[in-house]
């Protein structure tokens, strides 16, 4: 698997954890930056994240900014992405089973390195299970078209 992340600079601390993480598995990293804790714009990491999914450059995305909704955002700007927002376990797992996100939002304002790492792994370890599911991702991608 390859992952592709990117942060802005309220997420950078927890973007080196998290990918920390993604080299113990054994995960290939893309990362797009930022390489500080220097203010930068959001828009500059999510979007390059999202076209790397989309283009199938990588197979999921990681997102961290201060508390992932501008990260978010910005990534569900680019056609074929379904970012989530996620701050707690069941919704990794939900997001990834039912709603097959590609890419993953956290913000690291929001929630502890510990949680965030439990949520990463949570996500890259749940299966989409299809079925009645992909009906509606086929509905959400049609609006894309």
């Amino acid at each position: 698997m390859k992952v592709a992340i990117g942060s802005d600079h309220g997420g950078y601390n927890l973007k080196e954890e998290i990918k920390t993480m993604l080299s113990n598995k054994g995960i290939e990293i893309d990362d797009v930056g930022c390489d500080c804790a220097d203010s930068v714009d959001y828009a500059d990491y999510a979007v390059p994240v999202a076209e790397k999914v989309a283009a199938g450059e990588a197979d999921r995305g990681i997102l961290i900014c201060g508390t992932g909704i501008g990260m978010s955002i910005a990534a569900n700007k680019v056609n074929g992405i379904r970012c989530a927002l996620v701050h707690d376990l069941f919704s990794a797992k939900a997001t990834r089973a039912h709603n097959d996100s590609n890419v993953l939002a956290m913000g690291e304002r929001v929630i502890g390195p510990g949680l965030a790492l439990e949520i990463a792994e949570t996500w890259l370890d749940t299966d989409f299970e299809g079925g009645r599911h992909k009906k509606r991702i086929d509905k959400v991608s049609a609006i894309e078209k």
